[in-house]
């Protein structure tokens, strides 16, 4: 990729800015998870893109079609949403094996040429981090995820292709049924510049029912914050998990106490309840600081109550990433324990469920419908701004190599056919098939038996590689919550799953939009990582409110009234 011209000083400024802090907050002294880096690909990702011939060259005069560059070779960057691609474990690699050419091939048959599609998988707690790394050392993909805040950040800065005509007369448009998560991405000029193939999901609470069940409490009446903060001393002072020893448990276990990116709030929200501690658009359409308000105070007196004084809070909170939350939850040694988490609907209700059973513990989880302070104030849980697939403007002026892009990665992963299927089960043979066979789990506990059978050319998912007692799920796309859907009629879900997904949609509201102007882009880190030093300072230290306010102010009060004076003053 010829990017030598592509970086101004303030772009590179932007760039530095979001690998410090970015939503990773990888200090000391922050609030929300930390994580190991993830090493760069060590090589440009697109200097032989195009194969070698006069047509592929890149050189055809800005025409906006890619139908006169021959893409062969792809280089892309996911973070770890991409279960087929992931290479931690033997399974995993297995799969991964088999996925890339399978997908290889379903692609080159549609774009009528051979592809090699060359993944690297970023770390999934630290993605922001990693992003702004590989930025920082030049090291450009020619595809990639992003989170939506992520694109709000980089949209302006000249990274990113603008895909708005690519996206208006893709092939799959036929079947689009979503078209407003698109409408809801693009900037103030009416131009987009990342690919959402579903909608953003989020997260709902969930309890234990066994332990509701060992204190006398009831899932139904957890009606208010009241009554929430009641069942999480329970869970804390009491013998929740019946093993005959009080205390030794916790209320609440999170992904930190503030998210990694935005929503923010999504795993801690009964503590946050109707505070933003973000930058945010009022109703009246003028964005304020929403960490500088009495809201944001009152809630960081909630969370130092339970973190700091009663101790409801699992103090591995603070530093702990999703992977470390959840296996503690679900884990087979319940002592040290939390009765609560705050997690995706849909397919995690479903996780969750499966790996208490795979540990022999009581598999019932109650889904705790928004107490009344989220209720009243958000309208029920936060549905997150979609993640999208942004595409690498090599700045050359001509647009055929990154409509070739479009149309071979992201048009075909919407295809309704094969490479869809792929996208969203994973690999064929493994993951899925269509071959008739039976199979049984737990063979040999008679309480978690499960007998399968399935006729020739019946679709279905195959048992876990990983878990031979655990069936396949999902690769990347959910197909719940897809825009345009499969038309192969090749559709696995589960009871769980379904409930979940309903239950969500039933009690969720769309999140506020993430904030874009060209000094928020350069330095929104600066204002992250002033404002988890302030919540670790009064919900771990135990500090005083008003003083952790007035150093967030000193530290950073002059960025932020720039960057609201250039979104307020924004036409």
């Amino acid at each position: 990729m010829r990017k030598s011209k592509f970086l101004s000083v303030s772009v590179s400024t932007a760039l530095v800015a979001s690998m410090l802090l970015s939503g990773c907050g990888n200090t000391d002294n922050n609030a929300s998870t930390g994580g190991n880096d993830a090493g760069n690909s060590g090589s440009s990702a697109a200097d032989s893109s195009a194969a070698d011939s006069g047509e592929s060259s890149g050189d055809n005069g800005g025409s906006g079609s890619g139908e006169g560059y021959v893409l062969t070779d792809l280089k892309v960057i996911v973070d770890g949403t991409v279960n087929s691609v992931k290479q931690e474990t033997e399974p995993q690699r297995t799969i991964r094996e088999a996925f890339i050419p399978q997908l290889e091939e379903a692609i080159g048959e549609k774009i009528g040429h051979e592809i090699n599609i060359d993944f690297e998988v970023g770390n999934h707690t630290n993605y922001s981090e990693y992003v702004g790394r590989m930025f920082v050392s030049e090291q450009y993909p020619d595809v990639m995820i992003m989170s939506a805040a992520m694109l709000r950040q980089y949209q302006d800065t000249g990274l990113l292709w603008d895909m708005t005509e690519a996206y208006e007369n893709a092939e799959f448009q036929s079947r689009l049924q979503l078209t407003g998560i698109a409408e809801g991405l693009k900037d103030s000029k009416g131009r987009l510049y990342g690919f959402a193939p579903t909608y953003g999901n989020g997260c709902i609470t969930y309890v234990k029912q066994s332990w509701l069940d060992n204190v006398g409490l009831k899932g139904e009446d957890i009606k208010t914050y009241d009554d929430f903060y009641n069942m999480l001393l329970k869970f804390k002072n009491e013998d929740p998990d019946g093993n005959g020893v009080n205390g030794d448990t916790y209320g609440f276990i999170s992904a930190g106490l503030i998210g990694t990116e935005a929503p923010w709030i999504n795993y801690t929200a009964e503590f946050w309840q109707d505070a933003y501690p973000s930058i945010i658009q009022g109703e009246d359409g003028v964005w304020y600081d929403g960490f500088q308000t009495e809201a944001t105070k009152a809630a960081l007196e909630r969370l130092k109550q339970a973190y700091f004084v009663d101790k409801v809070i699992d103090p591995d909170s603070y530093t702990a990433g999703t992977k470390q939350a959840r296996e503690k939850w679900w884990g087979a040694e319940q002592v040290g324990s939390a009765g609560v988490f705050t997690y995706w609907a849909g397919n995690w209700y479903n996780n969750l469920i499966t790996n208490l059973e795979k540990n022999d513990l009581p598999k019932d989880v109650y889904e705790l419908a928004p107490i009344a302070e989220i209720q009243n104030s958000w309208g029920g849980y936060l549905n997150r701004e979609s993640p999208v697939w942004v595409i690498i403007d090599d700045g050359d002026g001509d647009d055929s190599r990154e409509q070739a892009i479009f149309d071979a990665f992201l048009d075909t992963m919407l295809d309704g056919d094969r490479v869809q299927t792929l996208w969203t089960y994973g690999a064929e043979g493994l993951d899925w098939t269509t071959e008739a066979e039976e199979f049984v789990t737990n063979p040999d506990d008679e309480s978690k038996r499960k007998e399968y059978s399935y006729a020739e050319g019946e679709f279905h998912m195959r048992q876990s590689l990983a878990d031979p007692n655990v069936i396949a799920v999902k690769n990347h796309l959910d197909p719940a919550l897809v825009v345009a859907p499969l038309t192969n009629g090749y559709v696995s879900s589960n009871d769980n799953q379904d409930v979940s997904n309903k239950f969500f949609t039933d009690n969720c509201v769309d999140a506020p939009s993430s904030p874009a102007s060209p000094t928020y882009s350069e330095r929104s880190s600066e204002i992250l990582d002033a404002r988890d030093v302030a919540i670790s300072s009064v919900v771990v230290n135990g500090g005083d409110v008003d003083a952790a306010m007035e150093t967030y102010v000193n530290t950073v009060g002059p960025l932020v009234d720039q960057i609201l004076e250039e979104l307020n003053s924004a036409e």
